[in-house]
Parts: structure tokens; C-alpha cells; sequence
């Protein structure tokens, strides 16, 4: 998959497709993240990403990335099947880790803090997403 096809998942999108993206993120996202955990070496910036996304103080334009990021992190079928173990995480990884570079600086210690925070009470995290 090359730059442009990554450049176009990470598309902000409008105020509609950005509320889509993220009543999805919000149904999906603990339970992608239980089972991909061991295979994305940083979950703790994934669960900083998602409470960056969720705040209503971030930027539209990052919310809307992150919000993209995650959406396809969350997604059962993309380019390589998650299903497929330690490989099928790669293209998420590579999304994900894009995302990022685009939006440095935007998840702030206190997005660190709340994940911090659900990491240590994972189960109780769960229920309230």
C-alpha cells in the first residue's frame, strides 16, 4: 500500500462523516483493542489517541484523523485481515503510526494520564466506552 492510498484512509472528513467515525470508535474501539494489545507495540498511544479524538478541545482537523486512524483500526476487514496474527496488525500499525506523525503534539499528557488510567482498570474501561 503506498503513501497516497494511506493519505486518503486519514482523510479528515466532514462533521458528518466524523460523528459516523466516531460512534463507531466508540463501539468498537475496547474490544479491537483487548485483542490486538500484544500485537501493536504502542496500545498506550492507541488509548492516548482514542481520549484525544474524544475531546472536544482537540482540534476538528486532528479529531477528524485520529478519529479516521481509529476507524480503521476498528474495522473487521481492511487490507490485511487482522485475523492473519502478528501481520494482519501491520497496516493498522502503519496507519496508526501515519497518524500520528500528522498530528504531533496533539495528544496532550492529560490524554496519556486517562489512558494510563483505563489501561490499569482495562475491564471497567470496557464498560463505559
Amino acid at each position: 500500500m503506498d503513501d497516497i492510498k494511506y493519505g486518503e484512509i486519514l482523510m479528515p472528513g466532514d462533521e458528518e462523516t466524523q460523528k459516523e467515525q466516531e460512534t463507531s470508535v466508540r463501539r468498537k474501539f475496547w474490544p479491537t483493542l483487548r485483542k490486538a494489545a500484544r500485537h501493536i507495540p504502542f496500545s498506550r498511544d492507541v488509548v492516548a489517541a482514542f481520549y484525544c479524538a474524544l475531546d472536544p478541545q482537540t482540534p476538528t482537523r486532528v479529531r477528524g484523523i485520529l478519529l479516521a486512524a481509529l476507524g480503521y483500526f476498528v474495522m473487521p476487514v481492511d487490507i490485511i485481515p487482522d485475523f492473519f496474527a502478528v501481520i494482519g496488525y501491520t497496516d493498522d500499525v502503519a496507519v496508526l503510526t501515519l497518524a500520528f506523525s500528522m498530528i504531533r503534539g496533539h495528544i496532550r499528557q492529560e490524554h496519556y494520564d486517562a489512558a494510563d488510567r483505563a489501561l490499569e482498570n482495562e475491564p471497567e474501561a470496557m464498560k463505559t466506552a
